[in-house]
């Protein structure tokens, strides 16, 4: 989450190291990056479309990283939407704003039934 807020300020490529970052699951880490990177575009139409009264230029940008990284590991890997949403909840917690969670945990969860019908998550 910390590469992608800083690429908010200094744009970077997929490919840069992701800096002095501690990360104990590199390769995982970087993968998250990259994806988030190539898949962008379609993250942030959603994020925009969904974000009720805000729209994405308006989210603060670590409430919006949180969503770009939650939303590509929710619709592209084989993390369980419950793992997903909780961490991105949990992160909202610790360096979101104070309605981080309620917003983030919203926009995840329709567009988790929006993708998947009316499956229960949680």
């Amino acid at each position: 989450m910390r590469s992608l807020y800083r690429d908010e300020y200094l744009p970077s490529s997929a490919d840069d190291p992701l800096g002095d970052e501690d990360l104990a699951e590199e390769a995982f880490a970087r993968a998250l990056r990259a994806g988030v990177h190539d898949h962008r575009a379609e993250i942030d139409r959603i994020i925009d479309q969904r974000a009720r009264g805000w729209g994405l230029d308006r989210l603060p940008v670590v409430d919006r990283n949180i969503l770009r990284l939650a939303l590509y590991e929710l619709l592209y890997t084989a993390t369980p939407p419950e793992v997903v949403m909780d961490e991105a909840v949990e992160l909202a917690k610790a360096y979101g704003t104070e309605h981080a969670p309620a917003v983030i945990n919203g926009i995840l969860d329709r567009v988790w039934k929006e993708r998947h019908g009316d499956a229960q998550v949680g």
